[in-house]
Formats: C-alpha cells, structure tokens, sequence
C-alpha cells in the first residue's frame, strides 16, 4: 500500500538538527553511503550519522579536500567517485561490492545548483546527469549489497516547484534555462524515490525524498553575488539577510530523520521536509509541499526506463 502523502506530526520541525533527530538512536554496525558528505549539509549529516556510530562512506569527486574536511570525525571513510562520469560510479561500486560489506542506508546527497549550460558525458545536461542519472546508477549498481530494511534517501528540493520533467527536450537542447534545469533535475529526484520504493518495497527496501530547507553552502557557488542579493538571500557584505535561512547543522536534520527514524517504519515513496512527510501543494502562490508531477507514479515509471536505458544500468529488469 502506498503511504499517504500527508504530515504525521513528528514533533521535529524546521528548526531541529540533524543531531536532535538521532537522540536515542544507536546505528552501531550500520553502514551508510552519503554522497557529497565532505561539504554544507553533507558533512553534518555525516557528523551525525558517525555520531551515532554508523560507519559512514563518503564517496567524493574530490578525495583529498574530503579527507581534510573530515579530519577527526571517527567512523568515517572517503572513495572516489564523479557522479558525472558514469565511468567513476561503475569503479566506485565495483570497489564497493569487492569489500563484501552490505548497505544500510544510501543517503543521495551531493548536488550541482544552477549551472552555467555545461553537457557531460553523451552530450547530457549537467544537472540531469548529475543529480539524478549518476544517482540512478549508482544506486542499481549498489544494489546487490543493499540490505533488507535499508533505506534509500534522494535529496531533492523545493526548487523542484520550478518545472515538472521535459519529456520532449530532458538535456535542454534548446533554450538552456538554469533554473528550469535544476528543477527538473529535482523533480527527478522525488520521482527516482517514487518508483525506487514501488521497486524495492517487497525486498524490504525503502526509499524518501526531501527538500532539505534553505541553506546557504557551497551549492550557491554557480551564482553571482548580485543574484543572490536580488534574490534577498544576502546583502552587499555577503552576509545572509533572510532568517528562514537553516544552518547547515538543520539542514542536514531532513535527510538523517528520513534514513534513520522510526517514525517511518512500514513508510515509503514520499517526499519530506522539515523532518515530516510533506503536504502536496500544487498552488504557485503558496511554497511548501509536493508538486503532484513529482510524486505521479506513471511519471515515475516512465523516467526509471528513460534512466535505465541511458545509463545502460537497471537493478529491476524483471519488474520495471
């Protein structure tokens, strides 16, 4: 049975960190994978997750800046990995599955905002690829050593309120917008969790979406300061003006409660935020909530075989 796509009064909110969600859970022997987990709300989550004594893999494209970055903190361990270069998630997973260890938890963390047009790979666009075909690949190609009761968490966004998936031009070949990119490229991120949980559900495998909150961290780095300040994010210093801005330690909270809580145990294939399953909202004028395109299951199905065939990589065969 699918779960309903409606609050049910966690108690946490906007405001709650990652650390506060993880009072009184053990994860001594749990195993996650967290991309991006060396920077802005990834490397809270990792913090967290370590914390609690989960052994926390962080796959990164850049190794080395993630090793400096994760100095001290215990239980953690740094691979390489291009989300962009499905190339580098095959080695990366080969090498994974070699070690023989099962999965936990897959947290899809890491993220390209607002990119200048750049193409990657066979020409695809670079949010696209990124945030979601590389995440795709990744996770069938991990699929093997994924463990019944695991969960699969995809960090989408509010911005997924910016375009449903462009079925007639998905990599943009025409009239490259930033934004409208970004938005289908997360969109394809809820939609990805969507049929992830139809998929895996009888394996005993769930999957979560989530929109993280606002927080400025190294995500901004494709935008000029002068967005920002029209955006009203920050003012000419620099300096945030907008207090519905979350730390990065509450920013992290969504996607370590969605991985972890028991709170969504039997739950699955819906998109959180603010630590609680979100409302669907498909008013322009009121933020918040689910687009309905982006939790469409027919949507979902449909771009889980357009991945498939464009990665080449499909844990599902028999059943998608």
């Amino acid at each position: 049975m699918n779960t309903p796509q409606h609050k049910i009064g966690t108690g946490f909110g906007a405001r709650t960190t990652a650390a506060e969600v993880l009072r009184g859970i053990d994860l001594t022997g749990k195993l996650v994978i967290l991309t991006g987990g060396y920077s802005g709300i990834g490397i809270e989550a990792t913090r967290a997750l370590a914390g609690a004594g989960a052994h926390v893999v962080v796959p990164a494209r850049r190794p080395e800046q993630a090793r400096s970055a994760l100095e001290g903190i215990a239980n953690v361990e740094v691979d390489e990995l291009d989300l962009a270069d499905l190339d580098s998630v095959r080695a990366f997973a080969e090498r994974f599955l070699a070690s023989g260890r099962s999965i936990d938890m897959i947290i899809d963390n890491a993220g390209v905002m607002a990119c200048p047009e750049t193409r990657v790979g066979p020409g695809w666009e670079a949010q696209f690829a990124t945030n979601h075909l590389g995440h795709f690949a990744l996770v069938n190609r991990l699929w093997p050593a994924v463990a019944s009761g695991a969960r699969v968490v995809s960090v989408s966004s509010g911005g997924h309120r910016r375009s449903p998936i462009r079925w007639d031009d998905i990599h943009f070949e025409r009239d490259y917008d930033k934004w409208e990119a970004y938005g289908q490229a997360k969109t394809a991120n809820v939609l990805f969790a969507v049929e992830l949980d139809r998929l895996a559900r009888e394996s005993g495998v769930r999957a979560f979406a989530l929109h993280p909150g606002g927080i400025l961290t190294p995500l901004q780095r494709h935008l000029p300061k002068e967005e920002m300040v029209a955006f009203g994010w920050i003012d000419e210093e620099g300096n945030p003006v907008n207090d519905s801005f979350k730390t990065p330690e509450q920013g992290a909270s969504t996607e370590v409660w969605a991985a972890t809580s028991p709170q969504l145990d039997g739950a699955g294939g819906v998109y959180c935020e603010d630590c609680d399953i979100a409302e669907r909202n498909d008013d322009p004028q009121v933020g918040g909530g689910v687009r309905d395109y982006a939790v469409d299951p027919e949507q979902a199905s449909r771009l889980w075989k357009l991945s498939a065939a464009l990665t080449g990589v499909n844990a599902f065969p028999a059943v998608s």
